[in-house]
């Protein structure tokens, strides 16, 4: 079954066990509660108003009374007179109360509106308990032309509830009750299939849009609407499409470039080689050293590549220990000052002092010779090289700026990626394109972080380094 059809059953069982408690409830309810007393204050007053004018002006007397025992008998009633000053019992037609007893009358004053329509000054509703058998009596009271007396009507109150009530209906309110049960289950009905089909809608689209990417389409997205939760998952699809798609294409550009500087020396080696088998050759000595120099750089790949698929399978142990990255700077500086003075490239290092941080000395060097290294390849005759250290952020930055030939700068997120190459131009004394990614590597692994700044070509270069006085426990060597 599917979840939007789950959905619909769930909601629609939910309502419908909702509209049966309701109606249970209903009737647990009006089973235990009485029927309202307004029938019965509507009989007194409708007695009332047939004996008014005899009641009223005889209240009083021998004769009188025995007028009254006729009144009740005639109309099915209980007639009291109660002395109004101290509640007792002057007159019962029922003879059940003594003269003189105390008997408390309770003012009904919710229906005294009934009262005020009879038309008879202080006529009030209302209840008491007979003190002779203690059953409860409902009653009409009526202010008579005689000093605090009160002539009192009363009824046995009901024991009916209001489900005997209904029940005298019932064949009368059975259909609209049914009528009306059929609405709310059609009206839930159509409930239920509206919120299902709204919550399972988005996962639907999702549930398709990730069968598209299972089958290799990854330029499908979902629309970032809706409640938040379906905003958020719609959100990390989409996040997770574009670094599928990033991932593609890197893995596209890897194999390109890695096919492309493979191929390269192997088609010098082997031309060269043939040419020394057919004796075409005329130095045999300058073409073993093409060889020699085209087989080196293979082997420096491999053994890179290999060293960039350590450092990012995390196989690589770093070993720390207290490494001055200012005296290790400088002594490195004056290696490649060899190679930049043969090119009238001006190398200075600028040092605050001793930089004392926990490192890899042999790792660290590889990073800094490789930014050293690069800088001044990349920097014409006549140009700088400057390298400066300071201490930030309880760490230490290390900055190595060029004249160089710069950077683009929509390329300069792609200078840490394998076998980027900022001069384009392929020949046999271009490097691997895999010193910045292992620099980048090392660097994570250190638990600091690397970039690279250019204002664009021609404009020269700089990568800052900055490393942590202490690497976190924590760091690891990145597994991009």
């Amino acid at each position: 079954m599917s979840l939007r059809w789950r959905l619909f059953a769930t909601y629609f069982l939910l309502l419908t066990v909702t509209l049966a408690v309701i109606i249970g409830s209903l009737l647990v309810f009006f089973s235990a509660r009485p029927e309202p007393p307004l029938q019965t204050y509507r009989e007194l007053a409708s007695v009332s108003q047939a004996m008014i004018d005899e009641l009223l002006p005889t209240t009083t007397g021998r004769l009188a009374r025995a007028r009254l025992s006729e009144l009740s008998t005639e109309y099915d009633v209980r007639i009291l007179l109660m002395n109004g000053a101290n509640q007792t019992v002057e007159f019962d037609s029922a003879q059940l109360i003594a003269e003189g007893t105390a008997v408390e009358l309770n003012r009904d004053r919710n229906y005294d509106v009934l009262g005020r329509t009879l038309q008879v000054s202080g006529a009030y509703v209302g209840g008491f308990n007979d003190p002779a058998t203690g059953q409860p009596w409902l009653f009409l009271g009526l202010q008579t032309r005689f000093q605090n007396i009160t002539a009192v009507l009363g009824k046995v109150q009901s024991t009916r509830t209001l489900n005997d009530a209904l029940a005298e209906f019932g064949s009368s309110i059975a259909a609209p009750l049914i009528q009306s049960g059929i609405v709310g289950l059609v009206f839930a009905f159509i409930l239920a299939a509206f919120i299902s089909r709204q919550i399972a809608k988005p996962l639907g689209a999702v549930a398709d849009a990730a069968g598209a990417v299972a089958r290799g389409d990854y330029e499908v997205s979902l629309p970032e609407t809706g409640a938040s939760e379906v905003r958020a998952v719609a959100q990390a699809f989409n996040t997770m499409t574009r670094e599928v798609r990033s991932t593609q294409q890197s893995q596209r550009d890897f194999l390109a470039n890695v096919s492309h500087d493979l191929k390269t020396p192997l088609t010098s080696i082997q031309g060269y080689s043939q040419a020394i088998i057919d004796g075409a050759v005329r130095e045999p000595a300058a073409a073993a050293e093409v060889i020699y120099s085209e087989a080196d750089r293979l082997s420096r790949m491999v053994t890179d590549l290999t060293d960039l698929a350590r450092l990012q399978s995390g196989r690589v142990s770093l070993h720390l220990d207290r490494v001055d990255i200012a005296a290790l700077t400088e002594a490195l500086a004056q290696r490649i000052e060899v190679v930049a003075k043969k090119k009238n490239v001006a190398l200075r290092v600028n040092s605050p002092g001793s930089i004392v941080v926990a490192a890899d000395g042999d790792r660290m060097a590889q990073v800094i010779t490789n930014l050293l290294s690069n800088a001044v390849k990349f920097t014409p005759e006549n140009g700088h090289v400057n390298v400066s250290l300071r201490g930030l952020d309880n760490g230490v930055e290390v900055a190595v700026h060029d004249s160089g030939i710069g950077i683009p700068q929509n390329e300069l997120t792609r200078v840490f990626e394998r076998f980027y190459q900022v001069d384009k131009a392929r020949g046999p004394k271009r490097g691997t394109g895999l010193g910045l990614a292992i620099a980048k590597e090392i660097v994570t692994a250190h638990g600091g972080r690397i970039r690279a700044e250019s204002v664009g070509e021609g404009h020269g270069s700089t990568f800052v380094v900055w490393l942590p006085a202490t690497p976190p426990v924590t760091a690891v060597v990145s597994r991009a």
